[in-house]
């Protein structure tokens, strides 16, 4: 690393036949971070969501819908404690397959538990969103799954 007018460079490494750029790296390295941050933040909400299903009155809830949500915050729940130890155990170097399935976890868990939620207090379903965070979070587990065979 050398310091180029006040910034940082990174140098660009070659790994795979594939050039990493000093952007690609320096947001490598924080997406460990970003990932305790953001599974922390699932946890806190979904507490919160833990709360609501378990003291609001049925009349807040459609039709099924307080099963429904408590369903949504399980899933929440899981999710947030596994981004937390990806990001605790996440290496500095990690490769695209392995960035792109923690990516996936986020996104895939917004989708399906807003989806889940959405459809627990209206009753009206959200078009295709928690079928497609659902879809998201396996392919994600699977990128995840790959990545670790593949760095063992």
């Amino acid at each position: 690393m050398q310091e180029i007018a006040g910034h940082v460079a990174f140098p660009v490494f070659h790994y795979g036949g594939c050039a990493y750029t000093a952007e690609l790296m320096s947001f490598s390295l924080l997406l460990p971070r970003l990932w305790r941050i953001c599974g922390g933040l699932l946890a806190a909400t979904g507490t919160v969501m833990g709360a609501l299903t378990a003291h609001l009155p049925d009349s807040a809830f459609a039709a099924g819908g307080r099963v429904m949500a408590h369903s949504g915050m399980e899933m929440q729940m899981w999710q947030g404690i596994a981004l937390v130890a990806l990001g605790l155990t996440a290496k500095p170097q990690a490769g695209r397959i392995l960035l792109a399935g923690g990516c996936g976890l986020v996104l895939g868990t917004l989708l399906f538990c807003a989806g889940v939620y959405y459809t627990a207090f209206t009753g009206h379903h959200a078009a295709h969103v928690a079928p497609t965070g659902g879809s998201l979070l396996i392919l994600s587990w699977l990128l995840l799954s790959v990545g670790w065979i593949c760095r063992a």
